[in-house]
């Protein structure tokens, strides 16, 4: 069956032909193509309004991204030969970059597969579909997978919010294998007990490895926070680095037993400490007990979701980085992230900025660093770079 056409009103078609794959519900010339008369997840060829051929897509009629772009070639509709093709390349990418098979293999429109994320534990595959068009192709995308990995285990991580906004169900599902509960992971030469079946995301946050690993580089640090830490990721590399003693803080009790775990098959059980609680709470408690650190590692989950939550949000980021600081060492590290997409790199410095200042501390930015290279950026889809992570010094004995 033909693909349905989407015409776009007049001048619409700008941001596509630079590169951008989304389309606003406002874009669509409606009176030529009505959107409600087509199927959430419709495969679509888009047009400009005088007719130029755009590319092949698809749309949901309810959402905001109302369509995506996923092919710019005549010859490549949405089928099994793009899925192939796309998957085959976005292998070939993680295995010239990784030495062992623990990445995410599918970054969505990072690349060129809107609305598909695929995480990757050896043999286990946790897919991620978060588009009304992309769940449509579900069975082509999981027999694709299949044909270039020949996994033995997939999971339908798709218990995501996201799916709300395209009026998709919730839930996980296991369409190969069954549920092993626990595989154990490689980071560096670090091992890690992660569960795809059950962890948050898809057990394990792989956009932030060359972050954690690049803080060896800044050497070892004696007395080491892990604020948010989830199964420890960050302060376990501290401590395989060199710290005496490493106190990891989580609001879930499981995190942190999984992080006692993690320290334990490494062989560094002697040097962790856990506090389970509020992160905002447990520092004010920290403070007021008179602890200090030489480094403090801030990886909260995003404080900003939506446009409209920019000023909450970045208040949040203010306030966690000024009790950061607040339990800093003379001349110690601050490692804080932020994965807000909402909230620009600019801004996030900013908000650092500004605690320091309400401290009364001087700090030096040695180093920023983003999402890993198995989270591809397309340059003009600002969209798919969202993480951010600065190292900064405090520079201690400096004051107006």
């Amino acid at each position: 069956m033909r693909p349905a056409t989407l015409r776009l009103k007049k001048d619409q078609e700008r941001r596509l032909l630079a590169g951008h794959a989304w389309i606003y519900s406002n874009e669509v010339d409606t009176a030529a193509t009505p959107l409600k008369a087509l199927e959430p997840g419709q495969p679509v060829e888009i047009v400009a309004q005088r007719g130029r051929w755009l590319g092949h897509g698809y749309v949901n009629p309810h959402s905001l991204i109302c369509a995506r772009l996923v092919s710019r070639r005549h010859g490549e509709p949405l089928g099994s030969t793009l899925l192939l093709r796309r998957i085959h390349a976005a292998l070939e990418l993680r295995e010239r970059l990784y030495p062992a098979p623990f990445y995410r293999l599918v970054h969505g429109e990072g690349d060129h597969l809107p609305g598909l994320i695929v995480d990757r534990y050896g043999d286990l595959l946790a897919v991620q579909i978060t588009t009304a068009g992309m769940e449509r192709m579900r069975p082509l995308v999981i027999t694709a997978l299949e044909q270039v990995l020949r996994p033995r285990r997939i999971v339908l991580r798709n218990d995501s919010a996201v799916r709300g906004l395209e009026g998709l169900e919730q839930g996980i599902d296991w369409v190969l294998g069954d549920d092993p509960g626990e595989v154990e992971i490689t980071e560096g030469e670090l091992r890690f007990g992660v569960t795809p079946g059950s962890g948050q995301k898809t057990g394990w946050f792989f956009d932030q490895a060359d972050n954690r690993l690049a803080q060896s580089r800044f050497g070892a640090a004696d007395r080491v926070l892990d604020v948010c830490c989830y199964l420890g990721a960050w302060g376990l590399r501290a401590a395989a680095d060199g710290a005496e003693s490493v106190t990891f803080v989580d609001a879930s009790a499981e995190a942190l037993a999984q992080v006692a775990a993690n320290a334990g098959r490494n062989g560094l059980e002697d040097r962790i400490d856990r506090l389970q609680g509020d992160a905002f709470e447990v520092l004010r408690a920290l403070k007021d007990d008179g602890a200090r650190f030489d480094r403090v590692i801030l990886d909260p989950p995003a404080f900003i979701k939506r446009r409209k939550d920019e000023r909450e949000g970045a208040r949040a980021y203010e306030r966690l980085n000024r009790l950061g600081l607040g339990l800093l060492a003379p001349g110690g590290l601050l490692i804080t992230s932020s994965c807000s997409f909402h909230f620009g790199r600019d801004a996030f410095l900013h908000a650092v900025q500004a605690a320091a200042r309400r401290n009364e501390q001087e700090l030096q930015l040695l180093l920023s660093g983003a999402q890993g290279p198995d989270h591809p950026v397309q340059p003009a889809i600002a969209e798919t770079s969202y993480l951010k992570t600065f190292f900064l010094r405090w520079v201690a004995g400096q004051r107006d």
